[in-house]
């Protein structure tokens, strides 16, 4: 008797320091949500990794990603995105094409650049995880397990500057063996940008063909 109930203790603190440990990782994102959100702008300079090591798939690319609200601006791999809030406008200059999109055809894409700081808000359950020292930063990370069964992340280590509570990075483990990092290399908030960066010229891409 006295075995099961000591058992029963263990079960009962292990339950109850987890309830704690996921509490206190909402928290910490509820915070960095509504940083996010204080922001009038913000500018973002970064790497996108992809690796399968059964797979021998080793890519890396470098971006650039402006954003307002809804809005965004993307630049990576030579494609341009720009969202202006109601259309999203991809721009290929090597194949001087242009298509244009609703938006609604990315509302569950958790990785367009106006969810890519606040994606993990809903659809995750929350776990405390470990504090990393790097590169002269403290470096703490929530893992993000998706609370849908049939998802293809299992789960998402999203990293966040202890001093600044910015995100630095996230990880992002596929179930088909699949690691894609997104690594912030700069971050800048309330730049002042022009109000048309925003705004798709149709007069710019007249040789273009339009995709609608």
């Amino acid at each position: 008797m006295k075995k099961y109930l000591i058992f029963g203790l263990i079960t009962l603190i292990s339950i109850t320091a987890f309830s704690q440990n996921s509490e206190k990782a909402k928290k910490y994102l509820e915070e960095v949500s509504a940083k996010v959100k204080s922001y009038e702008n913000i500018s973002i300079d970064f790497k996108y990794s992809l690796n399968n090591e059964a797979e021998k798939i080793e890519q890396s690319y470098k971006g650039t990603v402006y954003l307002k609200k809804e809005q965004y601006l993307l630049n990576i791999l030579g494609i341009t995105s720009l969202h202006d809030g109601e259309k999203l406008y991809t721009i290929n200059s090597e194949d001087e094409e242009v298509t244009i999109t609703s938006s609604t055809n990315e509302e569950d894409d958790i990785n367009t650049p106006s969810k890519m700081l606040t994606f993990f808000q809903e659809g995750y359950r929350y776990i405390w995880d470990k504090k990393l020292p790097i590169k002269g930063r403290s470096i703490q990370y929530i893992k993000l397990i998706p609370i849908d069964s049939n998802s293809e992340i299992k789960h998402v280590l999203l990293g966040i500057d202890v001093n600044t509570k910015n995100i630095y990075n996230s990880i992002a483990i596929g179930k088909n063996g699949t690691t894609t990092t997104l690594t912030v290399n700069s971050f800048k908030t309330n730049q002042p940008i022009s109000e048309s960066l925003f705004i798709f010229d149709r007069n710019k891409y007249t040789d273009y063909y339009f995709n609608e």
